[in-house]
C-alpha cells in the first residue's frame, strides 16, 4: 500500500528588483502549497541599477534588515529546507559577490542568483498549479527589473516548452522613461515604444500566439486586478485567479498614469511601495495583453515563491 509521505515545512524566498518576499508552507503532493506565512517588504534593491550597472549600499542594507526579520520567522517555524533566490537586480549588478556575502551572513545559506530561464520556470510551477483553463498557458511574471514569458501545459512531460527573460520591469521602465510625476504623454510614449519591442521578441521566442489562456503574476498585476475589481481593500483571495478583461486593463492603465503617485495612494489597495512604479508595470500588463491578442488575463497570487517551494519538495 503507497503512502504519502508527511507534509515536509519549508521557506521560501524571492528577492527581485522591487521586493524581497517569504513564504514558509507545508508542501505535500495531496494539499499542495498551504501556507504558514507569506510576507512582502519592498526594499528597492535595484533602485538605480539600470543607470549605474551597481547595487547601492543602502538599498543592500534595506534587504539585510528585512532578512534578518524573516531569518528569525524561519528559525521560530522550525523549516525542513529552505531556498533563496535573487533574480534580476542580482543578475546585472557589478557588485553582486557584496550581496550574496551579505545574504549568507543573515540568513547562514547563500543566494541563487538564477537565470531568467529558471525564473520564469520556477514561476510557471508556482501559477499553474491547480488553474482550472484551456492549457497552453502564456505566464507573464512583471517584477520590477524584468519581465518573464513562458509557456506551457501541466500535462507535458516537463511542463514548460518555452521561456524567456526580458529587462523590462516597473522598477526600470520607470527610472529609464516615466521620470515625471504623473508622466507627460511624450514619456509614457517612449516607455509603451520600449516594452512593445521587448515584448514582440519575448511572443516570438515563446510562440505565445498559440497560448489559450495568460495569467499574470506579480504585484503590478494583482494591483490592477484589485483595481479593475474596485476591492474597498486588497483583497488576496478575491484576486486570486480572477479574469480581468483587456478592456479594463486598459481603463486602469490609462487612470493609473494620469495620477500621481501620491493620488495613486489615495486607493486602499495600493500598497505604499508600489505607487511610484505602478503606471510601468500596469503599462508593460497592457502591452501583453494586447499584443498577445488575449480578451484578457488570469491574475494569480501564486507565483515564483510556490515554485521555489515546491522545488524543495
Amino acid at each position: 500500500m503507497n503512502r504519502e509521505h508527511p507534509a515536509k515545512r519549508v521557506a521560501a524566498i524571492d528577492c527581485g528588483t522591487n521586493s524581497v518576499r517569504l513564504l514558509i508552507a507545508d508542501v505535500s503532493e495531496s494539499a499542495g502549497v498551504v501556507d504558514v506565512t507569506r510576507q512582502m517588504r519592498i526594499v528597492r534593491l535595484g533602485e538605480g541599477v539600470d543607470r549605474t550597472g551597481r547595487l547601492s549600499p543602502a538599498a543592500i542594507e534595506r534587504t539585510r534588515v528585512a532578512l534578518a526579520d524573516y531569518a528569525g520567522d524561519i528559525a521560530r517555524a522550525g523549516v525542513d529546507a529552505a531556498r533563496m533566490v535573487a533574480t534580476s537586480a542580482s543578475r546585472d549588478a557589478e557588485n553582486a559577490a557584496d550581496f550574496q556575502a551579505m545574504v549568507f551572513d543573515t540568513l547562514g545559506f547563500a543566494p541563487e542568483v538564477i537565470t531568467g530561464d529558471e525564473e520564469a520556470r520556477l514561476s510557471f510551477a508556482g501559477a499553474v498549479r491547480g488553474l482550472d483553463a484551456e492549457a497552453p498557458f502564456l505566464v507573464v511574471d512583471i517584477g520590477g527589473g524584468s519581465t518573464e514569458f513562458v509557456v506551457g501545459s501541466p500535462s507535458t512531460t516537463n511542463d514548460v516548452d518555452a521561456a524567456l527573460s526580458v529587462d523590462i520591469g516597473c522598477v526600470r521602465m520607470t527610472e529609464r522613461h516615466l521620470r515625471a510625476d504623473p508622466p507627460t504623454p511624450e514619456q509614457v510614449a517612449a516607455a509603451e515604444a520600449d516594452i512593445a519591442a521587448s515584448v514582440e521578441r519575448a511572443l516570438a521566442a515563446v510562440d505565445g500566439g498559440r497560448a489559450r489562456t495568460l495569467v499574470g503574476l506579480a504585484g503590478s498585476v494583482t494591483t490592477v486586478a484589485a483595481l479593475a475589481l474596485g476591492l474597498p481593500e486588497y483583497d488576496p483571495q478575491r484576486i486570486h485567479r480572477a479574469r480581468i478583461s483587456a478592456e479594463d486593463v486598459a481603463k486602469v492603465t490609462a487612470d493609473l498614469l494620469a495620477k500621481s503617485a501620491e493620488q495613486r495612494l489615495a486607493s486602499a489597495v495600493m500598497h505604499p511601495g508600489r505607487a511610484d512604479v505602478i503606471g510601468a508595470g500596469a503599462l508593460i500588463l497592457r502591452v501583453i495583453v494586447e499584443r498577445s491578442g488575449a480578451g484578457s488575463v488570469i491574475a494569480s497570487e501564486s507565483d515564483i515563491l510556490d515554485g521555489i517551494a515546491l522545488s524543495l519538495t
